[in-house]
């Protein structure tokens, strides 16, 4: 594990081959130039989500592991290294509110399963 994930905020596991990560994209894009704390682990390719700087490549499943992450999109908010609340899949008032972002995916279906 080379990279190591943030602290303080939150964290999207995802991988490009998973239809519901490809769905949000264009959302974590939003959340990313949103909040200074969301990084991104992906796990099948190293550049997917495009447009989001605070990628971690994840291809060893690593951090996936570690996390205990069963499926994508997992969306993980971290306290003091801590894990505070997950959401598996798309859950689009779970979204809204971790980001901060209150139009979030507002075009999107309101759940989508991982």
């Amino acid at each position: 594990m080379a990279q190591t994930l943030i602290p303080d905020g939150l964290v999207a596991f995802v991988k490009r081959a998973c239809p519901t990560c490809s769905m949000i994209e264009p959302q974590m894009r939003e959340a990313a130039k949103a909040r200074r704390d969301f990084q991104v682990v992906t796990q099948d390719d190293a550049s997917f989500p495009s447009g989001v700087a605070n990628l971690v490549d994840d291809r060893e499943l690593d951090h996936s592991y570690v996390n205990n992450i069963e499926a994508t999109p997992t969306l993980i908010r971290y306290a003091a290294g801590k894990e505070v609340e997950r959401v598996m899949g798309w859950d689009r008032e779970a979204w809204q509110r971790l980001t901060g972002v209150a139009t979030l995916g507002s075009a999107l279906p309101p759940l989508v399963p991982g």
